[in-house]
């Protein structure tokens, strides 16, 4: 050691080097590099390398026990550099397992394997201390906590189970964070954290559940979630046989084709599960990305169910428990409606002509144009100005915008829906084009047919631009090209662009 009280004597005292090496290791692994997981491992190496080289320069060598005949000072101060060697020895190794130790190349939120191997680290250094620093004889130590150990084990049984089981299924890995599980006893929810005790599930009331590792370690789960994030659902259906039933499956798989919630691949499927003189009852197979788009998509489908039944002519059928007199059974006054033409239903379905009188939508239906389209139609290219408005009576659509050489699907089309009211009515070209995913056909209301309307009720013109700036803040309007731009607009600056392309006397 050294007593020079210069400050070249100071600077080279190894207390003062092993001091300050120390100081700065900690405050830039532990404090600037410490969101920087492999920064921080760099650094705990180079720091712990450097430590090393010091010590082992000045004949201190962690690893051993140190010189009885040595000064008190000096032995205080080699038991602290041994400390903090050790320290840094665990910290080095603590980093490189929080980088490295990951599974399938997905970092574990739990990381209750990573906590378990930390541990040891930790233990392993403390027993390294006791024995190189105080000279204790770990062998000793061990030997005599072995009847502690079964005491605290025996008091704690419960809760080392849970911790041995959350290791077991970490390990085994049977479900990770974001899975939907169901058990057998019923209980289901979504992993949101696991622990070295418990499971956090978070159900569909949006209440957790705490699950012990143990239980969940006996008992069986389905995890709905593997071995992919989609999920299969199915859907029952049951429809009056006054068609053949491969028409009727024909009608069901526009209903899957027209759905814009579930996946295309797997491809979805119809199967017919029964024939009997009252209904043809039918299974709709279905994927989607997430179980929880499961719920939106069978409430589209639904949706979309009655809407394509209705178009073509179809009746739901009663369900087989349900009461009261079979439908061969019924009076006719029950059964018969007044017929309306199809023009004026789809009018009638429509908001955009819901401000119309019976009268206006009389002379609107009258000069409506019907057409159809074969599979794989394109009804309208991209960039195209339509100056029309078509609505789908039946068949699928299917909209796609071509950006560079990539197509992006838009949306789908289905019964009762519409497009071209923007070109209809302001002059917007289509940001999509148009193609058919079925036999669709559709009802055309050309600009000519509505300009008369406009001329006798020059109100109308207000009516339409409230409902279409409706439509455009909502995002429910067709793929017009335009459909951003005019976002923020008022009803009178729609107004006058109606008013000036119907030419519609201010």
């Amino acid at each position: 050691m050294l007593d020079n009280p210069t400050w070249s004597g100071v600077l080279t005292d190894p207390v003062v080097q092993a001091g300050t090496l120390a100081v700065v290791g900690a405050i830039v692994t532990r404090i600037a590099l410490r969101p920087f997981p492999s920064w921080k491992l760099a650094g705990q190496v180079f720091f712990f390398a450097a430590l090393t080289v010091l010590l082992l320069y000045h004949d201190i060598v962690p690893y051993e026990v140190g010189p009885t005949t040595a000064s008190t000072f000096e032995r205080v101060f080699i038991a602290l550099a041994k400390v903090v060697w050790w320290i840094n020895a665990a910290w080095a190794l603590i980093a490189f397992v929080r980088v490295f130790l990951i599974f399938e190349r997905q970092p574990r939120e739990g990381r209750l394997v990573q906590d378990l191997v930390i541990g040891l680290i930790y233990l392993g250094a403390i027993l390294s201390v006791v024995a190189y620093v105080f000279s204790f004889p770990v062998g000793t130590l061990i030997a005599t906590s072995g009847v502690f150990a079964i005491i605290l084990g025996l008091a704690m049984q419960s809760t080392l189970s849970d911790v041995f089981s959350g290791i077991a299924l970490n390990l085994g890995r049977p479900y990770t964070i974001g899975d939907w599980i169901v058990l057998n006893d019923g209980i289901e929810g979504r992993v949101v954290e696991t622990n070295w005790r418990s499971t956090h599930l978070l159900n569909g009331s949006n209440d957790l559940v705490v699950l012990p590792n143990s239980f969940l370690a006996k008992v069986g789960l389905t995890n709905l979630s593997s071995p992919d994030r989609s999920h299969g659902a199915t859907l029952t259906v049951r429809v009056v046989p006054t068609i053949g039933p491969s028409a009727i499956i024909d009608v069901m798989r526009a209903v899957l084709l027209s759905s814009g919630s579930i996946l295309t691949e797997p491809k979805p499927g119809v199967q017919i599960k029964s024939l009997t003189s009252d209904a043809v009852e039918l299974e709709l197979s279905f994927r989607v990305k997430d179980i929880g788009q499961t719920g939106p998509a069978k409430n589209e489908i639904f949706d979309l169910i009655y809407r394509h039944i209705k178009a073509a002519g179809l009746t739901l059928a009663r369900p087989l428990d349900a009461a009261g007199p079979p439908p061969d059974q019924l009076q006719p006054e029950e059964v018969m409606k007044p017929h309306r033409p199809t023009p004026l239903k789809l009018l009638d379905a429509i908001p955009l002509f819901s401000s119309l009188t019976e009268d206006e939508k009389e002379t609107l239906a009258a000069s409506m144009t019907r057409r159809t389209y074969k599979k794989d139609s394109i009804l309208i290219e991209q960039g195209d100005t339509v100056a029309s408005l078509m609505i789908v009576r039946s068949g699928a659509l299917v909209a796609t915008r071509q950006e560079g050489h990539k197509e992006i699907e838009l949306g789908r089309l289905a019964p009762g829906d519409y497009f071209g009211e923007s070109g209809l009515l302001i002059g917007v070209g289509e940001a999509a084009s148009l193609r058919a995913l079925t036999f669709v056909v559709v009802y055309e209301i050309a600009q000519a047919s509505l300009t008369p309307l406009l001329h006798d009720r020059p109100g109308i013109a207000e009516e339409l631009a409230a409902t279409l700036l409706h439509r455009i803040e909502t995002g429910q309007h067709s793929f017009a090209a335009e459909g951003a731009t005019l976002h923020g607009r008022s009803v009178s600056s729609l107004v006058t662009r109606i008013r000036h392309l119907f030419q519609v006397p201010q």
